[in-house]
């Protein structure tokens, strides 16, 4: 008897979400934002505080920071050369309970092609990748949402054997 293999619990990359969090606006945050435009080879968006923090000196919609949302063959790819400058080694705590991984790069010129630039100066960055399974759509759509079942659901295990497979990462 041959074994089929049910295509609704296949895993895919939905997205992966790079940010560069500066704390401040003006020009450290323009750099941030030209650094991360030539890692990703995107547009990046300002991401604005939600809160004041007068210790820090934040106003509420201040820019902050950068993000690039990656998606489909460009996310799998910046995904693979972020996990070659972490040496294809990813933390078992990186995963969270619905089945997503974060991790972050300390210092841009850990990609091949970046190089040190004194002007710009060193800009480490976090990258969040979204694990899905086909069927999620269910939770997003705007007619009648509904929620993912738990059956359906992606447990850290699943993502990090996903992870293991499709990327050739080891989990330590």
């Amino acid at each position: 008897m041959t074994e089929t293999k049910n295509e609704m619990k296949s895993l895919r990359v939905e997205k992966v979400t790079v940010n560069i969090g500066v704390g401040e606006g003006g020009e450290r945050l323009r750099k941030a934002r030209q650094v991360l435009e030539a890692v990703t080879k995107q547009d990046a968006i300002l991401t604005t505080s939600k809160t004041i923090n007068k210790d820090w000196d934040i106003r509420k919609d201040m820019p902050i920071g950068c993000k690039v949302t990656l998606r489909g063959e460009k996310a799998e790819d910046f995904l693979k050369r972020a996990l070659q400058t972490r040496n294809k080694k990813i933390a078992d705590w990186s995963f969270d309970e619905q089945g997503n991984v974060s991790f972050g790069i300390p210092d841009h010129t850990d990609f091949k092609e970046m190089k040190y630039d004194p002007n710009i100066g060193v800009f480490g960055m976090d990258v969040c990748v979204t694990i899905e399974r086909p069927g999620f759509r269910v939770k997003k759509r705007r007619v009648q949402p509904r929620k993912i079942p738990k059956r359906h659901r992606i447990t850290p295990e699943e993502t990090m054997d996903f992870m293991e497979e499709a990327f050739d990462v080891e989990v330590v």
